[in-house]
C-alpha cells in the first residue's frame, strides 16, 4: 500500500456516482489513507440514481472514514496538512466555476482551497453537461493554474449532448500518480 494520503471529493453529478465509487474502491486498495469529502448536494439529494444516505454509507464503508461534509470540517485539511493529493470526482460545472473564481462555500471547494495552500496537487475529473459552453472558460482557467491536474476527458455523447464533457474515471489513479510527481498525463483531451 502506498503511504500518500488521498482526499477523494464527490460533487453532485449523480449519474456518475456508481462508476466513481468503483474508482474510490480502487484508490482505497492502493493507498492506505483515503479521506472522503462530499458536497451538500451529495449529502441531501435523493435522485433516480439512489438515496443520499445509501451513497454516504457506501463512501464511508469503502474508505473506512467518516465523510467530511461541512466547510468547518474541511478547513483543517490545509493547516494540518492532512493530504498529499486531492481528487475531485465527479467535478461538476458548478464546482469548476467556484474553483476558478476562488469561491469556498462548499466542503469540496474549502478542501481544495485548504489543500492548495500547501502547494499540493488537485486532480479534477470533469463531469458537466456544459463543458463546451458555460464551463469551458473555467476548465481553461484551471488548466492554466499551478497544481491542477485533469483526468483525461472528452465529449461523452456528442450527438445528444454536444456540450457535455466527461472524464475517463478509470484513469483517476494514473492521474493521481502523475500529479504526485508534478506531471499532467497526456493526452488530456480524448477523442
Amino acid at each position: 500500500m502506498k503511504s500518500q494520503r488521498v482526499g477523494f471529493a464527490f460533487c453532485g453529478s449523480f449519474c456518475t456516482h456508481k462508476e466513481v465509487l468503483k474508482e474510490l474502491e480502487a484508490v482505497c486498495r492502493e493507498y492506505e489513507t483515503v479521506l472522503p469529502i462530499v458536497s451538500q448536494a451529495c449529502q441531501t439529494t435523493d435522485t433516480r440514481f439512489g438515496k443520499a444516505e445509501d451513497f454516504l454509507a457506501e463512501v464511508e464503508r469503502l474508505s473506512g472514514h467518516t465523510v467530511i461534509g461541512t466547510i468547518q470540517a474541511a478547513e483543517p485539511i490545509g493547516p494540518k496538512k492532512l493530504l498529499d493529493v486531492l481528487v475531485i470526482a465527479p467535478c461538476t460545472g458548478n464546482t469548476l466555476a467556484k474553483l476558478a473564481a476562488g469561491v469556498t462555500d462548499t466542503p469540496v471547494t474549502m478542501a481544495a482551497k485548504a489543500h492548495l495552500r500547501n502547494d499540493r496537487p488537485v486532480v479534477v475529473a470533469v463531469a458537466t453537461n456544459d463543458g463546451l459552453s458555460a464551463a469551458a472558460r473555467n476548465i481553461g482557467e484551471l488548466l492554466a493554474r499551478k497544481n491542477y491536474y485533469f483526468v483525461p476527458f472528452g465529449q461523452d455523447d456528442p450527438q445528444r449532448k454536444p456540450c457535455s464533457l466527461m472524464a475517463d474515471f478509470s484513469r483517476i489513479r494514473e492521474t493521481v500518480e502523475a500529479a504526485l510527481l508534478g506531471r499532467q498525463i497526456q493526452p488530456v483531451l480524448l477523442r
